[in-house]
């Protein structure tokens, strides 16, 4: 039997090999405060090469740890032998690439301790990596089977946005309860940045399946805010970054998304998604100025009569509201007047939202129109009238490197609010949200 003197050198054991591993992944979630962002092209590279050494050292220990477990001949045995598999499966696991030996591993340590809830938890995110969502799912189900904790739950809340089923309703569903899951984490643990980071993930798939809800769009916003406060090292999350821009871009904050896609780029090099995205915006932000400057390259006789003929008769039955001209619009909302006008050009960004059109009034006057939720079919000619009711307007001034980008821009956020040569637009024209009902309240 082993001497009490045994049984501490066996806990010695445990500990040093839980502070390898705690010490890696360490290393890894907080390597931008020991490097520069100017480092972030070596980050992969180095938390390998981490990885390799602690790797290294644990084999080193898994002899002595193994004569140990095999001398106190005790029930604890092959809890042990657990334990060890699940730190060096963890180990192995803390690249963003799927390792097969590190599946092998987790797959012996639930095998022989199935209470052991971080090695299912460590193996859901192996088949995650692996692209295995029903086993991922699977294995966070069977680590709440033993004990609710905030890992399984925002790690089921990721897997449930990612089933996919040709039924529309049970998608939808399939949002709601990634919605309920994250926030279940985060009230188990609300100074948890990444447990935050993921109800933000959460709320930003709802967001694109309700018909683009401000509500919810602010409520994903509030969440990537709260993982920054209470976790420093949420700032050098690349896909927060972006997916915040996303949100910033729909929003029509555009300094913040094209902020947001840089950064994103910043921190993961070679990731091309976010400098595409980037690209792409400032495109988009670019050719419309240049549209809007030169009023879609209409003027003179053409564009005269054009105005000339915009009359009362268009305003149909928004002539009740105080007609406004473009220039006399208050930044925001306002209520109880309506602008006329007529197309000078179209825009369609790369992801075909928000449609956009330039719109000139009688005075001249050319601002940018920014049409969500519209079916594909939909759209506006050159010269057709259009008449907006409570305008909502914004003042853009993007200064992005060394580009800058000042114009007004008017908010819509369905076809169905216009009318387009003084014939309202029918329900037809405005696409359907996938998800039917409402979000549980705060």
């Amino acid at each position: 039997m082993m001497a009490e003197g045994g049984a501490e050198t066996e806990t010695e054991v445990r500990n040093k090999l839980q502070e390898l591993v705690d010490k890696l992944y360490h290393f890894r979630d907080h390597y931008f405060e020991t490097h520069s962002v100017e480092d972030a092209v070596r980050k992969q590279y180095d938390v390998k090469e981490e990885m390799d050494q602690t790797v290294f050292l644990i084999e080193e220990i898994d002899v002595i740890f193994f004569l140990l477990c095999c001398c106190s001949f005790n029930a604890d045995v092959w809890k042990n032998k657990a334990f060890f598999l699940l730190l060096k499966g963890k180990a192995l696991n803390v690249t963003s690439n799927y390792c097969p030996e590190a599946e092998e591993l987790l797959s012996k340590a639930v095998k022989l301790d199935p209470g052991l809830v971080e090695a299912w938890n460590q193996l859901g995110e192996v088949y995650w990596k692996k692209m295995d969502v029903a086993s991922a799912k699977s294995c966070f189900l069977g680590a709440l089977n033993h004990c609710k904790n905030k890992v399984s739950l925002r790690n089921l809340s990721m897997v449930m946005r990612q089933q996919r089923s040709q039924d529309a309703d049970e998608n939808s569903r399939n949002i709601m309860d990634s919605v309920k899951q994250a926030k279940q984490a985060v009230q188990m643990d609300t100074r948890d940045g990444t447990s935050w980071y993921i109800l933000g993930n959460a709320y930003l798939s709802l967001f694109f399946c309700t018909g683009q809800n401000p509500k919810i769009s602010q409520q994903a916003l509030n969440a990537y805010l709260q993982s920054e406060r209470v976790d420093k090292t949420a700032s050098s999350n690349p896909d927060l970054h972006l997916n915040r821009a996303t949100l910033c871009k729909y929003e029509e904050n555009y300094q913040g998304a094209l902020d947001g896609f840089s950064r994103a780029a910043a921190l993961e090099p070679s990731w091309t998604e976010p400098v595409m995205r980037e690209e792409q915006l400032l495109d988009y932000l670019g050719r419309l100025c240049g549209l809007l400057n030169n009023k879609g390259k209409i003027r003179g006789k053409r564009l005269q009569n054009m105005l000339t003929s915009l009359g009362p008769v268009l305003l149909g039955h928004y002539e009740a509201l105080q007609l406004k001209t473009l220039s006399a619009l208050q930044p925001g909302k306002n209520p109880g007047c309506v602008v006329l006008g007529r197309v000078v050009f179209s825009l369609m960004p790369e992801e075909r939202v928000p449609f956009t059109f330039g719109l000139v009034d009688t005075e001249g006057t050319c601002y940018a129109i920014m049409v969500y939720n519209m079916v594909e079919s939909w759209g506006v000619l050159i010269a057709d009238s259009v008449t907006i009711p409570e305008p909502h307007l914004k003042h853009h001034n993007v200064q992005h490197k060394g580009q800058t980008f000042v114009f007004q821009s008017i908010r819509v956020d369905s076809p169905v609010q216009l009318l387009v040569n003084g014939k309202p637009q029918g329900p037809s024209t405005q696409a359907s949200a996938t998800v039917a009902y409402r979000p549980q309240s705060e």
